[in-house]
């Protein structure tokens, strides 16, 4: 089907949204007209998305991997953001 170019311009943000002046919420508001939660929610829909990956696979296969570090992270029972203690 294809990417819209809404689509894209998520992909685009996410990529470089660190280079903007403010806080996420406030440049996802700005430049896409969309919430954060709405915003995040089509996000996660685009990491699973063929297209996306097509589009920008650094982006598709880091977000993948930040899902699956706190997937891994939730499912031993700690936080995502600590390493384990061995």
């Amino acid at each position: 089907m294809g990417l819209s170019e809404r689509d894209r311009r998520i992909l685009d943000f996410e990529r470089s949204w660190w280079q903007r002046d403010g806080t996420k919420q406030a440049a996802i508001r700005a430049e896409l007209g969309l919430s954060a939660t709405r915003y995040y929610a089509l996000l996660g829909d685009l990491t699973d998305s063929g297209d996306a990956h097509a589009y920008d696979p650094l982006v598709v296969l880091r977000l993948r991997r930040v899902r699956a570090q706190r997937r891994r992270a939730r499912f031993e029972g700690r936080s995502a953001g600590r390493p384990s203690v061995k």
